[in-house]
């Protein structure tokens, strides 16, 4: 999945950096990231890139690092012009060489939108500062401190037999296979999250949920959580038209690997064709 970098490193603790010439630099426009590619080959800004373009290094926020090569972000209300750099759909980092580009870029972009979003106080409407010691917005007028946000969701691979629910989403910007989606919400717990979002959007009862595993995910600023569970009587699918343009059942045998094992969707669905499901 896309967090698999090992034997690289994600060092991810709050601190205060000065940029390097040769650290590397994201700069966002809402969906689109600022790229250079060649022959398959995706890279961002360097820091000696974005000061030709004339750009400051005091304007650079520190993210993280990846080994010994830290992160930046550049953050600025419209495009930013760099030589030999243009903005491309941030999915394009699903496919881009090396992973640990596409593992930072969406890492990068959680953060790149708390911090746009966050620029004045949801409290007292004065314009945010950043604390000095941990990785959070605060007012210094009425003393609210904002961290990241992380939304958990769930991923359902709802079975029956070595039969398994695919849906494809209506109006989103993926188009390919995927499972049972949704945010949890106040006061439920992942498995109720599980339960009811399979029942509003295929219509089915579930039992024996069982647990995989969890995934960040930054492009929409999730923490995935991923379970497996079987239908509970009447499998009859009732698709939700507003959220989902298909839903059918497909058995293990007739499913194909169009998909890069860069999200949980994709290795659960690729694990359900090579194992089944097991209680």
């Amino acid at each position: 999945m896309i967090q698999d970098i090992s034997p690289s490193v994600l060092y991810n603790q709050y601190a205060i950096e000065t940029p390097h010439d040769e650290d590397m630099v994201f700069s966002f426009q809402g969906r689109n990231i600022l790229i250079h590619e060649k022959d398959g080959v995706i890279k961002c800004p360097t820091v000696s890139d974005i000061m030709k373009a004339g750009y400051s290094k005091d304007e650079l926020i520190y993210l993280f690092a990846v080994d010994d090569m830290k992160f930046f972000l550049l953050l600025t209300p419209q495009e930013i012009k760099v030589e030999g750099f243009r903005y491309d759909i941030l999915f394009i980092l699903r496919r881009s060489e090396p992973k640990t580009l596409a593992f930072a870029g969406e890492t990068a972009y959680h953060l790149y939108v708390w911090y746009r979003d966050n620029k004045f106080c949801g409290r007292c409407g004065h314009e945010t500062v950043h604390d000095e010691k941990q990785r959070a917005l605060k007012c210094p007028h009425c003393g609210n401190i904002i961290f990241p946000k992380i939304a958990p969701a769930i991923i359902v691979g709802v079975t029956n037999g070595d039969k398994i629910v695919i849906t494809r989403y209506a109006g989103r910007e993926y188009k390919g296979m995927s499972l049972v989606a949704g945010f949890c919400e106040i006061g439920e717990t992942a498995e109720d999250t599980v339960r009811r979002e399979v029942m509003e959007e295929v219509g089915l009862k579930v039992k024996n949920i069982k647990y995989y595993k969890t995934q960040p995910w930054g492009f929409d600023q999730n923490l995935l959580l991923g379970y497996f569970c079987e239908a509970d009587g009447s499998t009859e699918i009732v698709r939700d038209e507003g959220e989902l343009a298909v839903a059918e059942w497909v058995d293990r045998k007739d499913i194909t690997d169009e998909m890069g094992k860069v999200s949980m969707t994709a290795e659960m669905i690729e694990y359900f064709r090579v194992n089944g499901y097991s209680k």
